[in-house]
């Protein structure tokens, strides 16, 4: 399981994409959540859009891997496909805000970790404002809040800096080549040639 996250406007959508592009066996986790669509977004495609009660009882049920409220929204990944995904062998891509992956490490700590970083604050405060989609509160709150989620990156294993979309989708698949290599993730597969 690969989790990518980042503070608002790193550009985490862009990057996952291209990287589903280039990785098309990955499978992307679909988030539930509470806000509305913005313009092009499709209910089942970028995200399960329910409303705040199915969401709540989706919660009492115990359907989540991690869940957040941000910016007034909520926020949830289903549990049960990701662990079905994992179990078949399946890689599996979770595209969360770093409040949600801080909860996914605690259950989930033999993911793989990485922290989006934009190439600077001005550049970061300019992607999020060219959105458009926000208010001025919202704004202004998205950008406080980026740059305080900007200091949780220490927690991950891995940071990459999104410069350019290839460059940091090209750094994500050699990360991930690089976990699928390891000596720990393939000891069931080799086990037999050290006992020959």
């Amino acid at each position: 399981m690969t989790v990518i996250s980042g503070a608002s406007g790193t550009g985490k959508g862009t990057v996952c994409k291209k990287l589903l592009d280039e990785l098309p066996q990955m499978f992307y986790s679909i988030s539930a959540t509470t806000r509305a669509p913005r313009p092009g977004e499709v209910d089942g495609k970028e995200y399960f859009f329910i409303t705040t009660a199915q969401f709540k009882t989706w919660l009492d049920e115990e359907k989540f891997l991690e869940h957040a409220e941000v910016y007034g929204n909520f926020y949830g990944t289903p549990s049960h496909i990701i662990e079905e995904k994992r179990n078949s062998g399946v890689d599996v891509l979770l595209e969360i805000d770093v409040q949600g992956a801080l909860n996914v490490m605690k259950k989930c700590p033999d993911g793989v970790y990485i922290f989006l970083m934009p190439p600077s604050l001005d550049e970061l405060c300019n992607r999020i404002k060219n959105r458009g989609t926000e208010s001025p509160e919202v704004l202004q709150r998205r950008i406080n809040a980026a740059t305080s989620e900007i200091a949780m990156f220490k927690k991950y294993q891995y940071v990459v800096v999104n410069d350019t979309v290839d460059a940091a989708v090209d750094k994500i698949k050699a990360i991930i080549t690089a976990e699928r290599c390891k000596v720990e993730k393939n000891l069931a597969e080799f086990e037999h040639f050290a006992t020959n």
